[in-house]
């Protein structure tokens, strides 16, 4: 199966870099780019790609806003968008995750990186730069931001320590090897945690997690 992918991004010279990189995958395809945000709300809501690759800072519409329009809170069949920056900032990573977004990458994290975002995103999977994880917990920790709000049913030591693997920004698979227990059991823990939580996907179980301070100092 091809994964059909859309470039969201002002600089052509970017979204050509972007293109090569992607297409020399043999199971990824990029059915459009956009130069704007508007432009790319437009197109992703008449293609319907599988994943959307978008920058955060573009004219008309940012990357957020973007976000916000395809896979916000409220949209009723929202798509996979993944931010792609060069800024590695608190404020971006937040509004990117709490717009949505299943994935944060950024730009210098080099291709394959980028290319195992877009397959975890097609694949109901998310992925966030290693860089920026452990960075937004070390800051949250020590900033002492304000705890979010707790799950309308308790977690268990089970699923508290698969959160904390989504956390720190661990796969499916990798969950399941650290654990010693079944892929089958990882994805059966997430959606027990989603439904405990009220979130949609892994990002805003990570987002959740990194609210609570539940890391430590890992």
């Amino acid at each position: 199966m091809t994964i059909r992918v859309l470039l969201a991004d002002d600089q052509a010279m970017i979204r050509g870099c972007l293109r090569i990189i992607l297409e020399d995958q043999p199971d990824i395809s990029v059915v459009a780019e956009a130069s704007d945000g508007a432009e790319a709300v437009a197109l992703a809501r008449r293609l319907r790609p599988d994943v959307c690759l978008v920058d955060i800072q573009m004219p008309r519409l940012d990357g957020i806003e973007v976000t916000r329009a395809l896979a916000g809170p409220g949209v009723p069949d929202p798509l996979r968008v993944i931010m792609v920056t060069t800024f590695d900032l608190d404020e971006y990573v937040y509004g990117a995750l709490h717009g949505g977004a299943v994935g944060f990458v950024l730009k210098d994290a080099g291709p394959a990186l980028l290319v195992e975002a877009v397959r975890a995103a097609h694949a109901g999977d998310a992925l966030i730069s290693p860089s920026v994880t452990l960075r937004l917990l070390r800051h949250l920790a020590s900033a002492g931001a304000p705890a979010a709000r707790g799950p309308a049913q308790p977690l268990s030591a089970r699923e508290t320590e698969v959160v904390r693997a989504i956390a720190r920004g661990r796969t499916n698979q990798e969950i399941a090897a650290e654990l010693f227990i079944s892929l089958s059991t990882v994805k059966g823990h997430i959606s027990g945690v989603q439904a405990k939580l009220g979130v949609r996907n892994r990002v805003e179980i990570a987002a959740w997690a990194w609210e609570n301070r539940m890391m430590g100092t890992a």
